[in-house]
């Protein structure tokens, strides 16, 4: 495994990279039942399909007892997000149209899709609607709320956490990234070698870069879209982002695998800022931290969901 390849796959690990749970289809598979969870089923061509997406979006192409290990670790995501949905519902969580909206926004925002003529393209390569889009959204919304319902309530973080988290993280709180960013998108309908050349291309504009060509140069000799982002400040980026891009120094490229395809992002400049009071971003700092030790106690509550449970593994 490169270099690249390691990087993609550890930032769609972390969580940086969207997971759109796709819909079944797409792919020839003769389908049938791999999972029942009380009234619902999985199919084998649902779990496969979001197998590979997920391979995809971590720029790996597994095969025999990984490939099996990738699905079965996926089914039992799949078994727990219809868990998990049924308790939503079964507790009357739901959302207004407007939620959805500012959702959508953020998804824009966070993937650098402001411009709609770039949405739409995006969409179409990702061969996803928008309201499947919306749906999906929605349903990480509605677990979110769930988790907040179910173990919210039972969360304690310590003021030596939250000072430990500001001192890694805000520190350096005002200050900006001047970013670039350029698209490779995959051919629609793109198969694993079609893929694999997407990501000898971007190993080949990486390597130009560093040896000195410039970004908007290289994106013009390989007919790559370009854009130049400006600054953007580190408190409006994923702290995981943050991280991640810390690892590289102005001028430098980091490669970021999404449903589409390849975006990769060039470091232009860092600019110091004053450092945000403490007492200003605790609360911040406390949801944040809050929110992943919720996530891993609903980790541990949704267990007890599956005590409860009909499932039956056909797989």
């Amino acid at each position: 495994m490169n270099s690249m390849t390691k990087r993609l796959l550890g930032l769609a690990l972390a969580g940086l990279l969207p997971l759109l749970w796709p819909q079944s289809g797409g792919s020839e598979v003769v389908d049938r039942i791999v999972a029942e969870v009380n009234d619902e089923i999985i199919t084998m061509s649902e779990l496969q399909s979001a197998s590979k997406s997920l391979e995809a979006q971590a720029g790996i192409k597994s095969s025999g007892k990984e490939s099996k290990d990738i699905e079965r670790n996926m089914l039992d995501a799949l078994i727990d997000r219809k868990l998990a949905k049924a308790e939503a519902k079964r507790r009357g969580i739901t959302l207004e149209d407007k939620e959805i909206e500012a959702a959508v926004t953020n998804f824009r925002k966070k993937n650098l899709l402001q411009d709609d003529e770039a949405f739409n393209r995006a969409m179409a390569k990702a061969d996803l609607t928008l309201k499947e889009l919306k749906q999906n959204l929605a349903d990480q919304i509605i677990q979110d709320r769930l988790i907040t319902i179910a173990v919210g309530t039972k969360t304690m973080v310590s003021e030596d956490e939250v000072r430990r988290f500001y001192d890694e993280h805000y520190k350096e709180g005002g200050a900006q990234l001047h970013l670039r960013a350029m698209q490779l998108p995959f051919p629609a309908g793109a198969n694993d070698a079609q893929k694999e050349e997407t990501k000898k291309k971007a190993e080949a504009i990486m390597a130009e870069i560093k040896n000195g060509a410039s970004f908007p140069d290289v994106a013009a000799k390989y007919s790559v879209e370009e854009k130049d982002v400006g600054f953007i400040s580190l408190t409006d980026l994923d702290p995981r982002l943050v991280e991640f891009l810390g690892h590289f120094k102005p001028m430098e490229v980091a490669p970021a695998l999404t449903p589409q395809g390849i975006q990769l992002i060039q470091v232009v400049e860092r600019r110091s800022g004053g450092a945000r009071p403490f007492e200003e971003v605790a609360p911040e700092i406390r949801r944040i931290l809050s929110q992943k030790e919720m996530e891993k106690k609903f980790s541990e509550w949704v267990k007890t969901l599956r005590e409860k449970a009909h499932i039956k593994i056909l797989l």
